[in-house]
């Protein structure tokens, strides 16, 4: 296919598809198939490469972003990882820094209904397997991991700030009582956060 350039905004009104569930789009060679890249020199004001909102005006749901990465062959990720979405933010150059806040992900739940009702969450984990599918050891709802080449500058694994940290944690004493814990894995080996019936 050759590729087609245009020198103004492009609007459809009834979507784009690229592919379809029954022909989807071949790819023999590693690339991207969608790219945009951009840059800015904005002053002021928010500058976004892809701004999509979706309103839901009745009973339906779904999602505004759904991305979904399927594996069928064997041994997929040799030598790399497949993701549902990775998205990283870096700060890069001697003359960069920030002055504000950076987030490789931020995740806001909000609105202006007093009664939302439903169950919510900013984040939720989730799993999608079979019956009898036999997970490895290594398997975990939440992985942390120093990737880059200068590791262990993150000194904490968890920073809780302004309004819940007075209701999110209860310091324990002695007479606190002990239910059980929570595994987690540190390095390899498995540990327990330790968790309480009752503080005291």
């Amino acid at each position: 296919m050759a590729l087609t350039t245009f020198s103004g905004p492009v609007k459809s009104l009834n979507g784009f598809i690229g592919g379809t569930a029954t022909s989807p789009i071949a790819v023999t060679t590693a690339g991207n198939i969608s790219e945009s890249y951009a840059t800015s020199s904005a002053t002021t004001g928010d500058t976004r490469l892809s701004y999509n909102k979706l309103t839901f005006t009745s009973t339906g749901s779904g999602e505004t972003l759904r991305a979904f990465s399927v594996v069928t062959g064997a041994s997929a990720a040799t030598a790399g990882t497949i993701n549902g979405a990775h998205i990283s933010l870096e700060i890069d150059g001697a003359g960069a820094s920030i002055s504000g806040a950076a987030n490789a992900l931020r995740a806001t739940l909000g609105g202006t209904d007093t009664t939302p009702g439903g169950t919510l969450a900013v984040l939720q984990l989730d799993t999608n397997y079979t019956a009898n599918v036999a997970l490895p050891t290594t398997a975990a709802f939440i992985r942390v991991s120093d990737s880059g080449t200068n590791t262990g500058e993150i000194p904490k694994l968890l920073n809780i700030e302004s309004g819940p940290a007075a209701t999110l944690f209860t310091a324990a004493t002695s007479s606190s009582t002990l239910a059980g814990g929570i595994k987690i894995r540190i390095a390899g080996a498995d540990y327990f956060l330790v968790v309480a019936s009752a503080v005291a």
